[in-house]
């Protein structure tokens, strides 16, 4: 938790320094596009989104043996061109799940955090970003599709049984002494933006991560509990508020 509140607040200095340079109009530097309209790139916006977590690896076969957990992200957006956002964002997510395996009879319950950087492509043209004469009017509804890397830092906890863990719990030994352990992320998601007021948009977006571990759920070949060497990964559904404070 302390890793995920020092990224958040790195990812608030950084676009504080940035915001700053594109205070007042006179400078904000123009830009072309290949039709030589001009456009501004700008300004950062802040997120903050809740949702859900949901895991895949090799305890489940689908939604059945989920256990699903909430999730909260915090990031930092900003718009190099009318169609391209680039942005990062830290995330806590909780993940769990039962066997599909009745006779395995495992379980696990995990919780994360990471932090990415990713663009987003927004196929549909945004007037607000062009100097005037603008080419279009101002998109109140924006799908695009999110691509991204990052790390997570992942803490597993398995055991024997049907529910999810509490108090009584008797958690297995763990695959690895090292938890809790970092591994690659890359996040391949869609979403949708609605304009709400000049300065405020709510999101909907559903993305998957890969990863490059098979232990986010602690059940690997390591100690024989699974006979499958696929990697884990996970997917997030969230609901997030974008705010611009320095939108003109």
């Amino acid at each position: 938790m302390k890793s995920y509140l020092l990224f958040a607040a790195l990812l608030t200095s950084f676009a504080c320094t940035k915001a700053h340079a594109q205070d007042h109009p006179e400078r904000r530097k123009r830009h072309y596009d290949m039709q030589a309209r001009t456009y501004y790139r700008g300004p950062v916006r802040f997120s903050a989104g809740a949702g859900v977590a949901l895991y895949n690896g090799d305890l489940t076969k689908g939604l059945s043996n989920q256990l699903p957990g909430p999730s909260f992200s915090l990031g930092v957006l900003y718009p190099v061109h009318p169609h391209w956002t680039v942005g990062s964002e830290a995330t806590y997510f909780q993940i769990g799940s039962t066997d599909y395996l009745p006779e395995r009879n495992l379980a696990f319950r995990g919780r994360n955090g990471t932090g990415t950087v990713f663009v987003r492509f927004e196929p549909l043209r945004d007037g607000s970003y062009y100097a005037a004469p603008r080419p279009a009017p101002t998109a109140l509804v924006k799908p695009y599709l999110k691509l991204g890397v990052g790390l997570a830092l992942y803490s597993p906890k398995a055991y024997n049984g049907t529910t999810r863990p509490d108090a009584t719990t008797s958690f297995l030994r763990p695959e690895r002494g090292d938890y809790p352990a970092l591994a690659i992320v890359a996040p391949v998601g869609l979403g949708v933006t609605l304009r709400l007021t000049h300065k405020l948009n709510a999101t909907a977006e559903a993305a998957y991560y890969f990863t490059t571990t098979d232990q986010l759920d602690d059940i690997s070949t390591g100690l024989g509990r699974s006979s499958s060497a696929l990697k884990d990964g996970y997917g997030l559904v969230e609901l997030k508020l974008e705010y611009s404070p320095w939108s003109r």
